[in-house]
């Protein structure tokens, strides 16, 4: 009998991928915000863009209308929770933004968790649109919509999202999504923040510029004398199959190594290290100065995102809460 078709090593990719979506477009991140944002702004907005006939028929069955329907207050909060409600209606990313479904300037809220205060999109007209067509899934749910649908529901639509993925664009997915986590460490101090950079104040008054690109995947760099330093270069490398670890800490090392030769001082490699030899990753990439495990940076939970957060915030120059 063939192994291969056995290989667990897709699954854990799916895996990883489930608790990022967790912290940007699942019910986690949902709950998340609507404990911060105030109930009567809430009560105020669910009066202006959830029908009533919806409004009873989650009453009866013991939903929060903010659970299907999205709201301004909401999506101001947390961008990245538009991918929630597209999720609940069923709709694929590629379906949902194309041309001629006027989503597009809603794209990178989700992401990227970017709302632009100068060209913020209309959330209103997003929320009343979106509000008609959840309310017909919840008229059309039959017998009727339940707690669990709609905790499950957005899941069937993320799975196959997941499955028409490559590898190659779940690696891109797990970069956005580790520069998402990495906005929300830096959130108190962001001066200004588009696709690919945000710029913070630090604690000492200096600019700092996280950068997304190629050749490290996030740079930290930090103004010093009206020039920006080159700091610290970090690899994300979100493939699971074990036995390919090896090749990707190689490719670590060698963006490292082009790093270098640019003065970045600090190299940082992001991989999952569940079942592998750290040995064996430390001869593949000897200029990796700091292994964290990727899992735990997107799930944004155990000690190597812990240990992330701190010396993150440490090299941004802020303090962390």
């Amino acid at each position: 009998m063939s192994a291969t078709p056995l290989s667990p090593s897709r699954q854990v990719i799916f895996h990883q991928m489930l608790v990022a979506a967790r912290k940007t477009a699942l019910m986690d991140a949902l709950s998340e915000a609507l404990g911060l944002i105030d109930p009567r702004l809430l009560k105020k907005q669910i009066s202006q863009y959830v029908p009533m006939d919806a409004q009873k028929r989650l009453a009866a069955a013991g939903i929060r209308d903010e659970h299907v329907f999205p709201l301004p207050a909401i999506l101001e909060h947390q961008p990245t929770l538009i991918g929630y409600y597209r999720l609940m209606l069923g709709i694929s990313q590629k379906r949902f933004y194309r041309k001629g479904t006027d989503m597009g300037p809603f794209k990178s809220m989700e992401s990227r968790g970017l709302l632009n205060a100068n060209k913020r999109p209309d959330l209103e007209s997003f929320c009343t649109v979106m509000s008609e067509h959840l309310a017909e899934l919840v008229r059309q749910i039959s017998p009727r919509i339940t707690a669990r649908d709609v905790s499950e529901l957005p899941l069937l639509t993320l799975g196959a999202q997941l499955y028409g993925s490559n590898n190659n664009a779940i690696g891109k997915k797990a970069t956005l999504d580790v520069f998402v986590s990495v906005a929300e460490i830096v959130k108190g101090f962001i001066v200004s923040q588009d696709a690919k950079k945000i710029t913070i104040t630090n604690a000492s008054k200096r600019k700092v510029v996280l950068a997304l690109s190629t050749d490290p995947d996030i740079r930290i760099q930090e103004e010093f004398e009206g020039k920006l330093r080159n700091k610290v270069a970090i690899e994300i490398k979100g493939g699971t199959d074990i036995s390919n670890a090896h090749n990707r800490a190689g490719e670590a090392e060698k963006s490292h190594q082009k790093a270098k030769k640019q003065g970045f001082r600090d190299f940082w490699t992001l991989i999952s290290k569940s079942g592998l030899s750290m040995e064996k990753l430390k001869q593949e990439s000897p200029t990796t100065n700091s292994w964290f495990d990727v899992a735990q940076v997107l799930a944004r939970k155990g000690d190597d995102w812990k240990d992330f957060r701190s010396r993150f915030a440490g090299e941004a120059g802020i303090p962390i809460n």
